[in-house]
């Protein structure tokens, strides 16, 4: 497993230097690499070998295609992209209730991520385009029930790498917000992408 961490931290390291230099062609060779790194991770891990690793498994390898269909800024992408990792977050939370869930604590934590979700979406109101209005509502509806039920695996079978993972991709994704519409520029990506990949790493330490 350690490898393949290392792969991820080098690639997203060449990553974040290439993202302040705006220097495209780079991003497009090492953001692949840095997250099929977590995808490895996974499967190093014991995904193969669980019930619960299989949809993870998925998961992962959605938001590798999620993280490919976002490197590019124009509309079509960026909706392809929040569908994608929409479908990742499903498939996390259906890994998370496979493993085991407390419903009291899922409960708990859905007041709190869906409570934080609205906040997220007023903030975004007035600065997100007519048509990508229902894909963002509909996206950080699914994040939050994915965290919550993070947050009930937690509560129903331990583990704080899997529970800080989901809240650590979930606190990321403001980065992405941020940059895509409310203030570009790279400064979103210098904490938004190590807050991401760790998170996954996190996510995918936990698939055994």
């Amino acid at each position: 497993m350690t490898p393949f961490l290392i792969v991820t931290a080098v690639a997203l390291a060449l990553l974040l230097v290439f993202e302040v230099r705006a220097f495209e062609p780079g991003v497009w060779a090492t953001k692949p690499i840095a997250s099929a790194g977590f995808v490895a991770t996974a499967i190093a891990a014991g995904a193969l070998s669980t019930a619960h690793g299989w949809p993870l498994l998925a998961a992962f390898v959605l938001s590798l295609a999620g993280d490919v269909l976002l490197i590019p800024r124009s509309p079509g992408p960026l909706k392809a992209g929040m569908g994608t990792f929409l479908a990742a977050h499903v498939a996390f939370g259906a890994a998370f209730v496979v493993r085991g869930v407390d419903w009291a604590w899922t409960a708990a934590g859905l007041v709190l991520s869906g409570g934080f979700a609205g906040v997220f979406v007023w903030w975004l109101r007035g600065r997100v385009p007519e048509d990508l209005r229902v894909p963002v509502h509909a996206y950080a509806a699914a994040l939050a029930l994915m965290v919550a039920l993070a947050a009930g695996t937690f509560g129903a079978r331990g583990g704080w790498m899997l529970l800080a993972g989901a809240a650590a991709f979930y606190l990321s994704d403001l980065s992405v917000a941020r940059d895509r519409f409310v203030s570009p520029g790279p400064a979103n990506k210098l904490w938004g992408l190590p807050l991401y990949y760790g998170a996954q790493l996190l996510l995918a330490a936990s698939a055994g």
